[in-house]
């Protein structure tokens, strides 16, 4: 096997792109999470803020235009949303900016109670003038322990009929949340965890393929039970073979991978340090062979 990865300059468009409703980004985005620290959130030493903002600005300047946050991702010092103004703003024409609503942090950073459907209103205008914008361009609805949707999408199919949101999603959905929502209003993308060792929840992948629904993965290169970035982990023999094959990264053999799993899947990898930015859209242009997929796949008994 012989590296395939392009020589020309780094750039999220060799990713490939998707449209989430009538908003065309290219399939290798941006995941806010990490500006502010660790993926706990409240936890762990957030980067410096000047390089927060650098990562963000040089993130556009690599062709990224879809960038994944919400009001909760903020620590001690550090919120996503107010980086991502002050980095971003005013914001270009092209860029789509999702966010998240249904978990609820206090000012300490605690989880309180998950949001009612009567409260979405207020977690939608709080991102609102977080991000300095008139309307939000995606909201995913964050599935807590509910079973049933239907009364927390409503709620937000009602702010998109009033301008404020302009397409909706789900995230951390199962098959039947989904058709809940489909029920009340169109979905443009699923947000879940899914990553080469962490396959679970396949079939909905494959039903938002079939439906021309995005699939944006989370922890897809973290890895099963590194989503706080503390635990050390011996990679995987697999990744580390493909990895020497193309000379690249493991994180970039993950996220090829990833987009590998069918042209509506997007990735969001998130990072605070701009060496590891241009790694991660970089693994937009890394193609692996079919021989290379099945032995990755084989890592979580996934189906190719």
């Amino acid at each position: 096997m012989t590296s395939s990865t392009p020589s020309h300059p780094v750039s999220a468009a060799a990713s490939g792109t998707w449209s989430l409703g009538d908003l065309t980004v290219h399939r290798m985005g941006f995941g806010a999470m990490r500006l502010t620290g660790s993926a706990a959130f409240h936890e762990g030493v957030p980067s410096d803020r000047g390089q927060a903002v650098a990562v963000l600005r040089r993130a556009l300047e690599l062709g990224v235009n879809h960038i994944d946050t919400a009001a909760f991702y903020f620590s001690r010092l550090r919120s996503a949303n107010e980086l991502i103004n002050s980095a971003l703003a005013p914001y270009a024409d092209d860029l789509v900016i999702a966010t998240k609503v249904g978990p609820a942090r206090d000012a300490s950073g605690e989880w309180a109670t998950s949001a009612r459907p009567d409260q979405l209103r207020g977690q939608v205008e709080e991102n609102l003038r977080q991000l300095g914008r008139d309307h939000l361009d995606l909201v995913n609805l964050r599935v807590m322990s509910q079973p049933d949707v239907s009364e927390h999408f409503g709620a937000l199919a009602e702010l998109r009929e009033a301008g404020l949101v302009r397409h909706l999603g789900i995230s951390n959905a199962r098959l039947e949340h989904l058709d809940q929502a489909r029920e009340i209003a169109p979905v443009v993308c699923v947000q879940n965890r899914f990553g080469i060792d962490a396959p679970e929840g396949r079939e909905v992948l494959d039903a938002c393929g079939a439906d021309g629904i995005a699939f944006v993965p989370f922890f897809s290169v973290a890895g099963r039970g590194r989503e706080s970035g503390a635990v050390a982990r011996t990679e995987h023999a697999a990744i580390l073979t493909v990895a020497r094959a193309h000379a690249a990264s493991p994180a970039q053999v993950r996220l090829a991978w990833i987009l590998h799993q069918g042209p509506h899947v997007l990735a969001i990898p998130g990072t605070g340090n701009p060496a590891h930015l241009a790694d991660n859209v970089a693994a937009g242009a890394l193609r692996l062979s079919e021989e290379e997929i099945r032995l990755l796949d084989g890592i979580g008994g996934a189906e190719a």
